[in-house]
């Protein structure tokens, strides 16, 4: 049988249909025995595989209980819904909320995993306000972000490593009322017994090791993944051999950035008006 071939990293569409059908696979089952499972017609489970066809929230949460993949599919049917979501990121979500290490690196803004709705929502809105989504893509920009801060609250806690480019602490988001809110919860996100978190100042100049955001997860079973992106494309890593460079690398930007005392001293500054 000929069968087309997808290249997962081309569209969240493609992605998803190659998930599809490899799962399918897995399994033994031919399309239309998965079709009979989920009362779609062959024709239909042939076009979602093959990335004619986009996945309907209803047709991935149908799959996830047929396959028995939690809600995976639907997490990542929502990358294809929802073009203002990267290329990937929905799928890393589902490892972030599973992770016993968590370190990231931000550029201009505060990571979504420390921001407070405001702050959130004022990025969305100042999106829309550009054209660049739409307003329902902007409700779903401030769910994920909340979505991901709850998965958090578990036990053991993960522990969560961060270190921010002077940029986004000193690059003012909406009313003063929003920034100095956004800076007080990061003082308490410092505070926290299994978190750090750093900052990298501009005097670090070429030594920053990264000029993108970067995120890097240890799972529980030890193994690393991480998550770049630029402005259109996300890209998600879980080849070791490309991902221990990357953990390299931030363990020098560690090095080199201010310690957590200092970083929160220069916080409390920019919170009160200070260069």
């Amino acid at each position: 049988m000929n069968r087309k071939e997808l290249d997962p990293e081309s569209s969240p569409v493609a992605a998803f249909g190659e998930r599809l059908r490899r799962l399918r696979d897995e399994r033994g089952w031919t399309q239309d025995e998965l079709s009979e499972r989920m009362g779609y017609s062959g024709t239909h489970i042939s076009a979602v595989e093959t990335g004619r066809r986009p996945p309907t929230r209803r047709f991935s949460a149908r799959a996830d209980k047929v396959l028995g993949t939690g809600d995976r599919l639907e997490r990542q049917g929502q990358a294809v819904r929802h073009s203002a979501i990267l290329e990937g990121f929905p799928e890393y979500v589902g490892h972030e909320a599973q992770a016993a290490e968590i370190r990231l690196y931000e550029v201009g803004v505060i990571p979504g995993l420390l921001q407070t709705p405001e702050y959130a929502a004022q990025l969305a809105e100042s999106a829309v306000d550009r054209g660049a989504i739409t307003p329902d893509q902007a409700s779903e920009r401030v769910d994920l972000v909340a979505k991901r801060q709850a998965s958090l609250i578990r036990t053991p806690a993960p522990l969560v490593l961060v270190v921010l480019d002077e940029s986004c602490i000193r690059r003012p988001i909406g009313e003063a009322a929003v920034m100095e809110a956004q800076l007080a919860r990061l003082v308490e996100f410092a505070a926290l017994p299994t978190t750090v978190l750093q900052v990298a100042p501009f005097g670090m100049g070429a030594r920053r090791p990264f000029d993108l955001p970067i995120y890097v997860l240890t799972l529980g079973n030890r193994s690393l993944m991480s998550y770049a992106e630029s402005t259109q494309r996300g890209h998600l890593e879980r080849e070791s051999t490309f991902v221990l460079p990357m953990l390299t690398a931030y363990h020098q930007l560690q090095a080199e950035a201010m310690s957590q005392a200092a970083s929160v001293a220069m916080i409390q500054e920019v919170r009160k008006g200070t260069p």
